[in-house]
């Protein structure tokens, strides 16, 4: 998966305010004081202070132990990071999470950009499973999985419970091995079933073509650690291509880091021009991520962005600042409206806890979680699935054969 997230290492103690459903061990739950002893999973002891009633989970704890057929197949730390999840999705925030050592495994594959998978972006909204999108040339991409399918089963897993981190551990497996998938898309009755092969996932980045009738496009497909400089050479060829219009598609980019989409921001903006805001609630000041002020285009720049349903996170960020600087004219649908940055804190040496710990703002102040971008031109794209029509493509490449100025 691609998010945005900023990385943190912590010993184990900083985390244990998040871990205070390891105690009791060391402590009887009939006489505990106000201030509760809490174990964490360092074996160190550190005092966290809660006015919480902890003798239902104790209850809870003794009577699986005593009653539930198999209990003792399951070891206490496994009952330790199952109680750690259920504390996470009390937030009901889809995008905190905690992984245990093999999910942490799977986590760091991510970040690494090279994994054995079937190659979406998958996140939850209104509490269902959804596709973010496919990405360009992946087992997802060619079996014919798109942006917005709601994912009902995985092989014979149902989703209703799941996080999105869980259901990311059904959907890994072996490269060459198969996974089911039982998928609502939006407008039919009956779900389908697609069946997907793994395969080694190499997050693709960029395509630049300039087209017959002069207009130079950039595909842009993730915002990986590499994305900024390939986007330089491509603004670079731009440059030397003796054109002035411009297409960037971000349709089905799900994002990535958020220093990528400074980066590329930063060649159409001028130096301290705000491209986001991290806005973290109440008592904590803003933090404001500015241009860097490369800004090598002037205003005769004919510039067209095309997003949809599949661009998220740093594809909102990018869009929203060209929009709200007048700098390009989106078109396409409505972004996923992925506006929050997480926090990977390191708890043990094995296990990670993933935090959302602040919302993004455009530069006009917009807040872009859940609500997503408008585009100006809002175009559907084509309904048959075997269309060789791209409306929105159409919409953008006439914009700029006819350009209508910004205001």
């Amino acid at each position: 998966m691609f998010e945005f997230f900023k990385t943190r290492t912590a010993l184990a103690v900083v985390a244990s305010s998040a871990l205070f459903l390891c105690i009791g061990l060391y402590v009887g739950y009939n006489d505990r004081p106000a201030i509760e002893r809490v174990l964490n999973l360092s074996g160190k002891e550190t005092a966290v202070a809660t006015t919480a009633d902890f003798s239902p989970f104790w209850e809870v704890w003794n009577i699986i132990n005593e009653k539930y057929p198999g209990a003792e197949d399951v070891s206490d730390q496994n009952k330790v990071y199952g109680a750690i999840q259920g504390l996470i999705s009390s937030l009901g925030d889809p995008y905190s999470t905690f992984f245990s050592p093999e999910e942490a495994k799977i986590f760091e594959e991510d970040i690494s950009g090279s994994f054995s998978g079937v190659g979406m972006e998958i996140g939850k909204r209104g509490g269902v499973l959804i596709v973010i999108a496919p990405l360009k040339d992946t087992p997802a991409y060619r079996a014919g999985i798109k942006s917005g399918d709601r994912i009902l089963k995985i092989d014979e897993e149902l989703t209703t419970d799941l996080s999105v981190d869980e259901a990311v551990t059904l959907i890994r497996g072996e490269r060459g091995t198969t996974v089911t998938f039982s998928l609502l898309r939006e407008d039919e009755k009956e779900p389908r079933e697609i069946k997907v092969v793994r395969d080694i996932i190499n997050i693709p980045t960029l395509d630049t073509e300039l087209r017959p009738d002069g207009i130079y496009l950039i595909r842009l497909y993730s915002f990986s650690g590499n994305s900024p400089s390939l986007f330089r050479d491509a603004v670079k060829k731009f440059s030397q291509a003796k054109t002035d219009k411009l297409l960037l598609d971000l349709r089905g980019n799900p994002g990535g880091y958020l220093g990528a989409a400074v980066s590329m921001a930063s060649w159409f903006l001028p130096e301290g021009k705000v491209i986001v805001t991290e806005d973290s609630g109440e008592g904590s000041e803003p933090e404001v991520y500015r241009s860097k002020g490369y800004n090598v285009f002037n205003n005769k720049l004919k510039f067209v962005i095309l997003i949809d349903s599949g661009s998220a996170s740093a594809s909102e960020i990018l869009a929203g600042a060209m929009r709200d600087h007048k700098r390009a004219i989106l078109v396409g649908s409505k972004s996923y409206g992925k506006g929050s940055v997480q926090e990977v804190v390191e708890v043990t040496g094995d296990t990670l806890l993933k935090l959302t710990v602040a919302k993004w703002l455009t530069p006009n102040g917009d807040l872009i979680s859940e609500t997503g971008l408008t585009p100006d031109y809002e175009v559907e794209p084509a309904v048959e699935e075997d269309s060789t029509s791209d409306p929105q493509m159409d919409k953008a490449v006439e914009l700029l054969e006819n350009w209508p100025g910004i205001e």
